[in-house]
């Protein structure tokens, strides 16, 4: 089962993509953005699913290169 995850930026909180896995994502898993850059999960938030949907929120938290030297 395939889980879609919303990747957002640990510096400034906005979300950055969508992204599919083929399992759920542990932190430390790395993975490339659309933009063709590899990147670690920092951290994996797993929220409740919304009354009447099965589908439940996946969190994954990264920091990309360009807000590293920011």
């Amino acid at each position: 089962m395939s889980i879609k995850a919303t990747i957002m930026n640990a510096a400034t909180g906005q979300q950055i993509q969508k992204h599919m896995f083929g399992r759920m994502p542990f932190v430390g898993t790395a993975f490339h953005l659309e933009t063709g850059e590899r990147v670690s999960a920092l951290r994996v938030d797993v929220g409740k699913p919304a009354p009447g949907s099965f589908a439940t929120p996946v969190d994954v938290w990264v920091r990309p290169k360009e807000t590293e030297a920011a």
